[in-house]
């Protein structure tokens, strides 16, 4: 299926032309208790921006594997010759997407079945390494592709995002035709086939990295708090491979160091972030762990995660209305939100200490939607309304611009789209948080580790 390309003109033009409709015309499902949605306009702007930004996970996936590629330059600039290289992380985040196309009938049942036993069969026959996943694979050859020197093996973090999406897959074919249930188990077995216990390296945290050549050599052990929980939550989940209780509480828990009694903006951080003291990490911290588990109600003996991304995005909120470099465009009601995006000196991880030149990342506003409904739509029609289509491109907004610098570079990043997908019907419906929550031994593996939620079954 084939879907059209709006700019963000014809998109006001449609919305005008529903606001003139009669009320009745209105979604009947716009009853999120925030009161932002149910705006013709409104939903109309965050209808399009998701669909068209799946468009990057469907019409723009690697075609060999339907993985998502790395990076799309609508400029066709490749300095790295690296157009079809396919990243498992991003991929994870755009399968989820591929579910919520299904589920928004963005593609039909038989496109997105199809779609899946594609790239199912592309991970089940590419080089793993205990069962993980490399970071990066070569589309059209299968063949494994170096991050670095010492990085061309299993990484599990990227593994975790992925599993995050196997599970969501699993759970949404289980009960289907006979069709669906052969894509559920091969999603079942890809997960199962993880060797989380091994990423311990024999002691009581998870490493990143292994390589069949370097070992252990990259030596990063994953502790909290950063991007990387999701790795302990599937890990500890495991029916085949899991890791003991000790090892999240000592590992990413650091012992209960994680805790934190830091505030920003008068704002407290709730837990340790792996930055300087006294500062918040990129907004990604938020969002990548928490496309499948839900944050809301979710509780451990360290902290309660709700209050942890919803502070985060508070600070960067905070952080655009003090505005102390006085950058173009900057606010609560216009521009927010910094995260790991291209940048004007290349890649940047931008958070409110590091924000040199004025860069601002939609996804990172966009995929805090459901923590920040007001602000996070209010950055929506600014984008439309005061900078346009120098934003906006066929798989919807660009990963980053700078007012400040005039700065508006037509690229994306799968990194980044894969979220705002997913955090977009996150704040809708929570189809995306159902389906992983409801997950038995994802609820198994919460269990386990101590935690409580709402989700969780008794």
């Amino acid at each position: 299926m084939k879907i059209k390309f709006l700019t963000l003109s014809a998109i006001i033009g449609i919305s005008c032309i529903s606001c003139s409709q009669n009320s009745s015309s209105k979604r009947a499902d716009t009853q999120d208790t925030t009161q932002q949605r149910g705006d013709v306009h409104t939903d109309s702007l965050l209808n399009a921006a998701q669909k068209q930004t799946f468009q990057y996970f469907w019409e723009g996936a690697e075609p060999n594997s339907g993985l998502a590629r790395e990076r799309i330059h609508i400029d066709g600039e490749y300095p790295q010759n690296d157009e079809n290289v396919v990243t498992i992380g991003g991929s994870g985040f755009g399968l989820m997407a591929i579910l919520v196309g299904i589920h928004n009938e963005f593609i039909s049942k038989e496109e997105g079945l199809a779609h899946f036993q594609k790239s199912l069969n592309f991970l089940a026959k590419v080089d793993r390494f205990q069962g993980a996943w490399s970071h990066w694979y070569v589309g059209d050859t299968g063949k494994a592709k170096a991050f670095s020197t010492s990085d061309d093996g299993g990484d599990i973090v990227e593994t975790a995002f992925m599993a995050e999406a196997l599970i969501c897959i699993r759970e949404f074919y289980k009960d289907g035709s006979a069709e669906e249930k052969k894509v559920a188990a091969q999603a079942d077995e890809l997960w199962k086939g993880i060797n989380w216990d091994f990423y311990r390296n024999g002691k009581d945290l998870l490493y990143w990295h292994w390589s069949p050549k370097h070992g252990w050599g990259m030596n990063h052990a994953i502790q909290g708090f950063d991007e990387c929980m999701i790795a302990y939550i599937m890990a500890a989940s495991s029916p085949t491979h899991a890791i003991p209780a000790s090892t999240y509480h000592k590992g990413w828990a650091r012992d209960g160091a994680i805790r934190s009694d830091v505030e920003k903006y008068g704002i407290p951080t709730v837990v340790k972030h792996n930055a300087e003291d006294g500062q918040v990490g990129p907004l990604f911290w938020a969002h990548y762990s928490f496309l499948g588990l839900n944050p809301k109600g979710l509780v451990d003996t360290y902290a309660n995660y709700e209050d942890v991304v919803t502070n985060h995005t508070k600070i960067n909120i905070a952080y655009a209305n003090e505005n102390p470099k006085k950058f173009k465009g900057y606010g609560a009601d216009k521009g927010w939100g910094w995260t790991a995006s291209y940048s004007t000196n290349g890649y940047n991880a931008h958070h409110p200490d590091n924000d040199p030149s004025g860069v601002i990342s939609p996804t990172a506003a966009l995929s805090s939607m459901p923590y920040s409904p007001k602000e996070s739509l209010s950055f929506m029609h600014y984008l439309k309304d005061s900078i346009g289509d120098k934003v906006w491109g066929k798989y919807g907004f660009y990963d980053a611009y700078s007012e400040t610098e005039n700065w508006y570079p037509q690229r994306y990043l799968a990194i980044d789209q894969g979220p705002i997908v997913v955090m977009i019907q996150n704040y809708k419906d929570g189809f995306i948080w159902n389906l992983f929550m409801q997950a038995p031994d994802v609820q198994a593996g919460l269990k386990k580790l101590g935690f409580k939620s709402p989700e969780l079954n008794n």
